[in-house]
């Protein structure tokens, strides 16, 4: 089954020959080394590139053992460029690469090598790798199936595709398994398995219930403004345990760092800065928040928002919670006071800003304007968007807010411009 990954396909095309490493990211069974060895090398071949010209290494098969030793595998790439025509590089689980960094740097200075790599341990798929190349790394982030990837796959109806996209996420393997059991034990071993030993292994955490406890925590309160004092008092209230401050903001920035979790700041759109704590946190799949939480919490306004969340940044935008402060006069008082109102996203993408809601139903009129009242707030001219679960008419109100469906607005990469 081929699932097209347009969007990094196009990255990794338009980064060819930019004189970096291209550094492919993301976290394990997202699609790496799917789009790197199997729909960007087809791109080349496509392209009219000579095969002998592309050279494949597969560093976790067991027959190229032997290349992990940097010198000869050093070796086998000068062998095989015979002319002085370009070649692609392609390097796959770079990490079992013995002092992989230092051979990458060195690739920097073949003039006709073109290299892309993929790496899957602790180390690799941490935010830091960039700087193991001096500066000389271009990273592509690999987010898990988008909605629209995930029905390429889904057979059957959209709603239907929706219901277990929400429930089971975006990891490419789980749209192939068959059942619930599959799909369910499949999330829950690759989280304790794979994920959580990840994080502990690079990170020498020793407090390995602590940790569990905090992704229990962020798990149940995704679309939540939080900080670690917060969670902290969640900690002792809730689960009757004891945990610093600084342990807290030291475990979150390991999720971060893993890509497990993204941090969504507040900013201020009338006085244009950041606000500061709190903030709120995303999953980077909801399949395996929702594994992490034995598929018990299961709350469809907070994981759409999620998934909208996921959705603009893998089309490239920054996005940060606005905060609008409105003054309010109380006229029994005769007294003003300042309301605050949160816009849910902010984003941005060089000159564009869409300021956009997320809501999951809008069942009369009071709803309507309570969702509208942050963005008739805002007195700029950046488009503002509420997006309504379900399929509901696009339209255009008399205040020029645009009004989409979910399905719609995840379908459409182009939905934002209607």
């Amino acid at each position: 089954m081929q699932i097209p990954r347009d969007i990094y396909l196009k990255k990794l095309i338009n980064r060819m020959h930019n004189g970096m490493i291209k550094v492919i990211t993301g976290i394990r069974r997202s699609g790496k080394s799917y789009l790197l060895l199997k729909l960007f090398r087809s791109h080349l071949l496509a392209s009219g590139v000579p095969e002998d010209h592309i050279i494949v290494m597969e560093f976790d098969r067991r027959e190229n053992k032997p290349y992990c030793d940097p010198d000869r595998f050093l070796a086998y790439l000068h062998a095989h460029m015979q002319d002085a025509g370009s070649y692609y590089v392609l390097l796959d689980e770079v990490q079992n690469l013995q002092d992989f960094e230092s051979v990458l740097n060195s690739l920097l200075y073949e003039e006709n090598v073109d290299a892309y790599v993929t790496g899957s341990n602790s180390r690799f798929l941490s935010t830091d790798v960039i700087t193991e190349f001096r500066g000389r790394g271009d990273e592509v982030h690999v987010y898990p199936l988008s909605f629209r990837e995930f029905m390429t796959a889904y057979k059957g109806e959209t709603y239907r595709g929706w219901q277990e996209y929400l429930l089971y996420g975006g990891l490419p393997f789980t749209v192939t398994r068959q059942t619930d059991e599959e799909k369910s034990e499949y999330l829950q071993h690759l989280f304790r398995e794979t994920y959580l030993k990840d994080i502990i292994e690079r990170n020498h955490l020793e407090k390995h219930q602590e940790l569990e406890d905090l992704l229990n925590v962020l798990a149940s309160s995704i679309g939540s403004l939080t900080n670690a004092p917060k969670i902290v008092a969640t900690f002792k209230s809730r689960l009757g345990s004891s945990i610093s401050i600084n342990t807290v903001k030291s475990y979150i920035g390991c999720l971060q760092e893993a890509f497990l979790i993204q941090e969504a700041k507040r900013y201020d759109v009338k006085g244009r800065k950041y606000i500061g704590t709190p903030v709120k946190y995303y999953f980077e799949d909801v399949g395996l928040r929702n594994a992490l939480l034995n598929f018990r919490q299961v709350e469809e306004t907070h994981l759409m928002e999620n998934i909208v969340y996921n959705e603009l940044r893998l089309r490239g935008y920054h996005v940060d919670v606005g905060n609008v402060s409105q003054r309010v006069y109380n006229p029994e008082t005769g007294a003003r006071t300042v309301k605050h109102l949160e816009v849910d996203f902010v984003a941005n993408l060089g000159s564009k800003r869409y300021y956009i809601q997320s809501a999951y139903a809008i069942p009369d009129e009071e709803k309507r304007q309570q969702e509208k009242a942050s963005l008739l707030a805002l007195k700029d001219s950046f488009k503002k968007i509420i997006v309504v679960n379900g399929f509901v008419p696009t339209t255009h109100d008399d205040d020029g807010i645009l009004t989409i469906g979910l399905l719609d607005f995840l379908l459409d990469t182009d939905s934002l411009d209607r």
